[in-house]
């Protein structure tokens, strides 16, 4: 009887234990549940739709492959055609212009200067994720560029914007090895003839940076190093990784250069843009139906080049594709430190790259600039030793840009799709250690760069407070969140009716579902007409539709038109040169 007693006893406990060890656990999968998401956003600058593994490059991409395979790959995803106007919209979820980037900082159509709309920085006619982040109690940190205002072009800061914690560059980019600035001082009588020095802050101060430590390098530690600090905090955190790369000064580490070398010296520019067509196609990141870009008017033939220039040539574009290989380490020994340390299970993950890749070409009689290309011959040593050194200054420009693209045609600067389609890749938390269920999907789902904000305060958990904050009236946000068709609880995440319009230069388009309609001026060397696409069936933009669809293409011009006069945009005159402007 006795040992029956203690077997019941026993029996007993066991039971109150594991009831007692279900409610722990419940109560601990309650507290993760409600543990707000860190927030990883990882922004490329001036990289192709083609540049990166994951979309098809031969550039050596693991750990960006890795971010693709965990989460879903976008492959009709929408920015701006130059980077300062995309970041506007990135922080906002408001078109441009109704925050201060009707106009870019390096080319400003004159009649626009001193317009409302077109100040050239970010505006506190709207509020930012990073003030709407640090205000729910998260810490905000910035590494890189920042490129809306906070210089002489006015504007503030990032801690005027929410961060709690800054580092780098206030401008579009600058020498990737040391502080001196990309661009000459064009408003200096002497600016032609000296380099001059870049502003580097930390936390808002001046920051004596050191020569010899790469972009990627400098901002990366940076960057975790904040994380580390703040992990003292036990807060949660959003992180804005801004890269520089692969913007110009086209500047890697050498041992990372000649890897590349030997194929893009075989391939030259219209090989490679076949190859990654081809890649791209193969892989289901285009259409299958999708015919290969035509031929560009503003590009080189490769045949056409001394051997020497070929070789000049084939080694700028290694030192880009080296650009992209550091970049994608340096993601690496984030996502290594985030899960060594535990907290990449619960980090939200974006990537996504600003606008296609640069085809500034400054000795180009089209595209170029003559003073900055007096300035770099004066300044620079051109050589092919020095390609890729802290004393050279190169582009990749036209014909390297058009081909980066694959399949798209046009690039920066451009409304084409190769200036406005790159890469978006988004991991939900859980997704890298769980059996997310559209883990490695491609999705050809209609973005735009103002829905990726929406979706970092919905994970976040955060309310957008639309029409009014603190006190003051700004202009609500018109981003989608994508969070819907992440959770798989959507199929889209912008129908028909979610249209969307986009100005710059003079040159516009609005989409609307898998419909593009497109005017790009004689200036910018289009022929001033309204075009008609069906950018996911053709996204090299091929096959002119206005014949065969012209009511879609009037309902779709009324839509624009209707985007322009809300918005006050200013006519640009048909001949003006966005390039030459940039020294105006």
């Amino acid at each position: 009887m006795k040992k029956i007693i203690s077997i019941l006893s026993t029996v007993i406990l066991l039971t109150s234990c594991a009831e007692k060890s279900e409610s722990v656990q419940a109560n601990t999968a309650v507290e993760a549940d409600a543990k707000k998401p860190n927030i990883l956003l990882l922004v490329a600058d001036d990289t192709a739709f083609g540049d990166i593994g994951a979309y098809g490059s031969e550039v050596h991409t693991p750990n960006m492959n890795e971010i693709a395979n965990a989460g879903i790959r976008f492959t009709n995803f929408h920015v701006s055609p130059v980077c300062s106007v995309t970041r506007s919209m990135l922080f906002t979820g408001n078109d441009n212009i109704e925050v201060g980037l009707g106009s870019f900082d390096y080319s400003v159509y004159p009649a626009t200067r001193g317009k409302k709309g077109y100040e050239g920085y970010l505006t506190k006619d709207a509020v930012t994720i990073s003030e709407l982040l640090n205000d729910d109690g998260y810490e905000v940190y910035k590494s890189g560029k920042w490129h809306l205002g906070g210089e002489e072009s006015g504007g503030k800061g990032p801690l005027e914007w929410g961060f709690t914690k800054e580092f780098g560059i206030l401008s579009g980019g600058s020498n990737h090895w040391n502080d001196l600035a990309m661009t000459p001082n064009f408003k200096d009588p002497n600016g032609l003839n000296v380099k001059r020095k870049e502003n580097w802050t930390l936390n808002g101060e001046p920051y004596d940076r050191p020569e010899g430590v790469y972009s990627g390098e400098i901002y990366t530690n940076q960057m975790l190093e904040f994380i580390k600090e703040g992990a003292k905090n036990d807060k949660p955190w959003f992180a804005y990784m801004a890269f520089t790369t692969a913007h110009f000064p086209i500047q890697a580490p050498q041992e990372l250069i000649m890897k590349y070398y030997p194929k893009y010296l075989e391939l030259g520019y219209a090989g490679l843009k076949k190859a990654r067509y081809e890649s791209l196609k193969a892989q289901g990141l285009i259409s299958h139906e999708a015919t290969e870009a035509p031929f560009n008017s503003l590009t080189k033939k490769w045949e056409e080049l001394s051997q020497e220039n070929k070789e000049k040539q084939a080694k700028i574009m290694a030192t880009y594709a080296a650009m992209i290989e550091d970049q994608d380490n340096r993601i690496g020994q984030i996502l290594d430190y985030l899960r060594e340390s535990g907290q990449l299970d619960n980090t939200l993950v974006v990537y996504m790259t600003d606008n296609g890749p640069e085809g500034l070409e400054p000795t180009n009689p089209k595209t170029g600039n003559p003073e900055f290309a007096k300035w770099i011959e004066n300044q620079f040593d051109s050589s092919f030793e020095a390609i890729g050194t802290a004393n050279s200054e190169n582009v990749i420009g036209t014909s390297w840009a058009n081909a980066a693209t694959g399949g798209l045609q046009w690039w920066k600067w451009f409304v084409g799709e190769g200036g406005i389609r790159v890469p978006l890749m988004i991991v939900p938390p859980g997704g890298f250690n769980s059996d997310y269920a559209r883990a490695g999907q491609k999705s050809n789902a209609t973005v735009y760069v103002k829905d990726v904000p929406m979706t970092i305060l919905e994970y976040a958990n955060v309310k957008h407070p639309m029409t009014q904050y603190k006190n003051k009236k700004v202009i609500p946000p018109s981003g989608i969140s994508i969070k819907p068709f992440l959770d798989g609880q959507s199929d889209v995440v912008r129908t028909e009716n979610d249209w969307w319009a986009f100005e710059l230069f003079g040159n516009g388009y609005v989409m609307q579902g898998e419909f593009k309609a497109m005017k790009v001026r004689t200036g910018m060397f289009g022929d001033g007409k309204w075009h008609l696409y069906n950018v996911v069936s053709d996204p090299s933009e091929s096959n002119p539709l206005e014949t065969t669809h012209p009511q879609k293409l009037k309902t779709m011009i009324t839509l624009y038109e209707s985007y322009i006069a809300k918005n006050n945009i200013l006519p640009v005159d048909s001949a003006w040169s966005a390039f030459q402007g940039a020294s105006q």
